[in-house]
């Protein structure tokens, strides 16, 4: 039976490893880098920014510089401010910074760590994003799926032109849809679907699990020992209903597939692929059934926070739309809706979609990085452990990198007499070294799809109220680990009868 403790083991603990911490640090080879001073055996708790915490941080960067550092109850960690210092350590020293911090509720009481973004830097990661380029690493190998994205996409449309109040839940749905295709070869059901109703509940309860401060146990892992009864145990009873949650997330569709392929009815699809291998071994087999579990938790959320923040621009910078209805009427027309193809003679609506990335990424802090030996950058000591953090909203609104940051550009990336196009945003957006997005290409060939064929037969404009007064949406995001734009209301109609008839031609 593991053993029970109260707050005084838990305080003395604290003061231990607070202790220790302060000791090593009086022997450390070279300077912490500097940061706000924080308080004995707490360090800097307090200092933390609970609210749009990618602000707070800009403002450490302003005060101390791009490389901030601090102290949580003897955890270090150092946060990353600018696109030069997140380069030069996260991707040229990608060897010894690609570690995961342990997520104690999360990870080890729920089983988040199983799932490719969290696990520890070794042999079982590397494996996993192995499987993942194999299927879908570069754009030629994707291109089995792209017949399947344009035909999900014919679908949103289709939805939204019926009913423009819930564009939401169909860029939900759709991004789903998308995903579950794509990993398990499930193709969703029109109505209410078991299978995405499972895996969004697990989606759920990972923004509760990655919430800060939501559980105390992650500030105090020693607390992950005591018994299911003890007072103050609800957080291991909830892990216990969220472990089945995620397992179920990841089992359920798997055995689906396993079945398909036994039976030689499977469609084409990351898992299908990876299990008509007759020979796999039972880790192997645990090893796919994971890393698909990850494309569905690292890829849904994102794109439909990326499509949705793509509306709400279109909401606010009615020109930069007007500018890529007329690329796309010159380029595809309107007698048809665009496709994957199309994509490198539309450098204007995909300028669009990379500063969709830039204007406000879908994960303005990144997931955070470990490192696993000790290292000294720019004259400054960073200890062995020290939890890393890439300020990635900052970092796609530095000014010394993007002219006039805060505004909708689409331009900024397009080439002009005297004038070269700013940094690629999917540089930062999509993660940093052996840590960034494998499917990239996959996510990104889906974001534009939506954004091409929305832009070609829809006018986004803001809403009216019944007293003809005009709704400017406040463009604010919410907190969280993938951040969303808070919901707003916006006008979708179609550009023209034509427009209509095309967008129920669509199959």
């Amino acid at each position: 039976m593991p053993p029970s403790l109260n707050f005084t083991d838990v305080a003395v603990l604290t003061l231990g490893v607070a202790s220790l911490a302060y000791v090593f640090q009086k022997r450390s080879p070279a300077p912490l880098p500097p940061g706000p001073r924080g308080w004995p055996i707490i360090g800097n708790i307090l200092d933390m920014p609970t609210v749009q915490p990618w602000l707070g941080f800009k403002k450490w960067g302003e005060k101390w510089g791009n490389m901030v550092y601090v102290n949580l109850l003897g955890q270090p960690m150092v946060v990353l401010n600018s696109p030069k210092v997140a380069v030069d350590m996260l991707d040229k020293k990608s060897s010894i910074y690609s570690d995961r911090p342990t997520f104690t509720m999360a990870g080890e009481l729920v089983g988040w760590t199983n799932v490719t973004p969290f696990l520890h830097y070794g042999d079982t990661f590397r494996e996993s994003r192995r499987l993942t380029h194999q299927i879908m690493g570069s754009k030629k190998s994707i291109q089995v799926f792209l017949p399947m994205v344009e035909r999900q996409t014919h679908r949103f449309i289709q939805r939204v032109s019926d009913d423009p109040e819930h564009v939401y839940e169909y860029i939900r749905g759709t991004a789903g849809a998308i995903i579950l295709n794509l990993a398990y070869g499930y193709e969703v059901k029109e109505d209410r679907d078991e299978l995405v109703a499972l895996v969004d509940e697990a989606m759920q309860q990972f923004s509760i699990l990655t919430t800060p401060n939501a559980f105390l146990v992650d500030a105090f892992p020693i607390l992950r020992h005591i018994p299911n009864w003890f007072p103050g145990a609800t957080f291991k009873r909830l892990a216990i209903e969220y472990k089945k949650t995620l397992t179920d997330m990841a089992t359920v569709p798997f055995l689906y597939t396993k079945g398909q392929v036994a039976t030689g009815t499977a469609q084409p699809s990351f898992a299908s692929t990876l299990l008509e291998n007759t020979e796999l071994t039972e880790e192997q087999e645990e090893s796919i059934k994971w890393t698909a579990a990850a494309l569905y938790g690292g890829g849904s959320d994102t794109t439909v926070s990326s499509i949705y923040t793509f509306f709400l621009a279109m909401t606010l910078y009615p020109e930069v739309q007007k500018k890529a209805q007329a690329e796309l009427d010159t380029v595809v027309g309107t007698d048809r809706l665009p496709s994957p193809a199309d994509r490198e003679h539309l450098p204007y609506v995909d300028a669009l979609v990379k500063e969709v990335y830039r204007w406000h990424p879908v994960g303005p802090l990144g997931l955070p990085h470990r490192l696993i030996q000790d290292d000294i950058h720019d004259g400054y000591f960073i200890p062995k452990g020290t939890v890393v953090i890439a300020n990635i909203w900052n970092i796609l609104h530095d000014e010394d990198t993007y002219q006039n940051p805060m505004a909708f550009d689409p331009e900024r990336f397009l080439s002009a007499p005297g004038k070269l196009p700013e940094q690629d945003p999917r540089a930062f957006s999509f993660g940093f070294g052996r840590r960034s997005c494998p499917g990239l290409n996959l996510a990104e060939a889906s974001i534009f799809m939506s954004c091409a064929m929305v832009l070609s037969v829809f006018n986004i404009t803001k809403a009216v109220n019944g007293d003809g007064s005009v709704v400017t949406p406040s463009a604010e995001f919410q907190d969280g680990t993938v951040s969303h734009p808070k919901p707003f209301r916006c006008s979708i109609k179609p550009r023209s009868l034509k427009a209509e008839a095309l967008i129920h031609s669509a199959e």
